[in-house]
């Protein structure tokens, strides 16, 4: 290597000071922040909006339990393990939303 790029490398850490406190970026920092907070609160109502679709599922679930359950009387048990396992992964689709909204609210 030559002189001339040794030369080049000592002198960027004399440069970085000069780059970083560039007027913009100061001017710039509170309205990045109150972007940064809005998004973040859209970002976890969007993922909270999935709870409304679980209490939907729910419904659907043992909606579909009482109507089985007025065709054929006698399949009662199997169709309550039905829907009590319809229900389980209904309910988890919801928590799983409700944790990705407070995972983005608190953690991020």
């Amino acid at each position: 290597m030559s002189l001339l790029m040794f030369s080049r490398l000592r002198a960027l850490p004399r440069l970085a000071p000069l780059l970083t406190n560039s007027p913009c970026a100061l001017s710039t920092s509170a309205v990045r922040k109150d972007i940064d907070s809005a998004a973040k609160y859209v970002g976890a109502g969007a993922a909270t909006v999935g709870v409304a679709g679980s209490g939907a599922g729910i419904g659907n679930v043992f909606g579909s339990l009482v109507i089985g359950y007025a065709r054929n009387p006698s399949l009662k048990q199997q169709l309550f393990q039905y829907a009590i396992l319809g229900f389980a992964l209904s309910e988890a689709m919801g928590l799983f939303c409700l944790t990705m909204g407070f995972l983005i609210l608190f953690a991020f």
